[in-house]
């Protein structure tokens, strides 16, 4: 895709349709870009690295894209989301998948970004794999099993497999819980029964809710209509998300993020 700019009117609707969601699913982001190029994101300032990227009452500033030299954090922050290889490289699979299961291409790209920063080698401490770190069980619900020539960790290490799971997954999240993208964000997290048990709400775990937070503002920057922007690529650069709480995470019902 070229690079388009992207208009603070986008934003502000975004904004709007957000009040509509529960208070928990706005914070503010912080993040830095380390020496090797590697970015990382956390709902806290875990560090005096870490700068303010985005607060969650505002919207970011878009003309902070085409900015002079030298580059703000934020606008380093910011292209890292729209304009990392890999999230062209798997712009169609995103996009088949999310039309065959007629599901938001804008979420999946959010979620993608906090899932795996695009990398479709993650692989998470709890088993969770590739870009939409789908964990074995859950593949497996949906008819996904291993065979004689690759497990099923190695069919799911596939990105088409994985996105399409991902979108498989999300459609019956939403069928789930309409109109209601905070609780399906927080189901892909911690699964659909801990927001059940709840009785449809956020579950109270810390991890559960940084996600949401960072997934909803992460939202944002692919709304249409802004543009995913392609660069030249340079070397694959990590993204790394750390979402405070995850040792308070119980056992994943059904998926787990990282």
């Amino acid at each position: 895709m070229k690079l388009k700019p992207i208009f603070d009117v986008t934003f502000k609707a975004v904004l709007l349709a957000s009040c509509l969601l529960s208070s928990v699913a706005r914070a503010d982001v912080y993040g830095y870009v380390d020496a090797q190029g590697d970015t990382h994101f956390s709902t806290e300032a875990l560090d005096a690295r870490y700068q303010l990227f985005i607060k969650g009452d505002g919207v970011f500033n878009s003309s902070q894209l085409t900015s002079a030299a030298p580059e703000p954090a934020p606008t380093r922050l910011a292209k890292v989301l729209t304009e990392h290889p890999n999230l062209k490289k798997f712009e169609a699979v995103l996009a088949s998948a999310a039309a065959e299961f007629n599901v938001d291409l804008a979420l999946m790209k959010a979620m993608m970004a906090a899932e795996s920063g695009f990398n479709p080698a993650a692989v998470s401490p709890k088993g969770a794999i590739g870009l939409m770190q789908i964990m074995p069980a859950t593949a497996e619900r949906y008819g996904l099993v291993g065979d004689a020539r690759n497990s099923i960790q190695q069919k799911l290490a596939d990105p088409k497999t994985n996105v399409r799971l991902a979108a498989r997954y999300l459609r019956e999240l939403t069928a789930l819980f309409p109109d209601q993208q905070a609780l399906v964000i927080a189901s892909y997290n911690a699964g659909e029964g801990a927001v059940q048990k709840y009785r449809n709400t956020i579950p109270p775990y810390p991890e559960t809710r940084n996600y949401v937070r960072l997934v909803t503002q992460f939202y944002q920057f692919y709304v249409p209509p802004v543009s995913a922007l392609a660069v030249a690529n340079d070397g694959a650069r990590r993204v790394h998300l750390t979402i405070p709480g995850r040792s308070n995470m119980p056992a994943p019902l059904t998926h787990t993020a990282n």
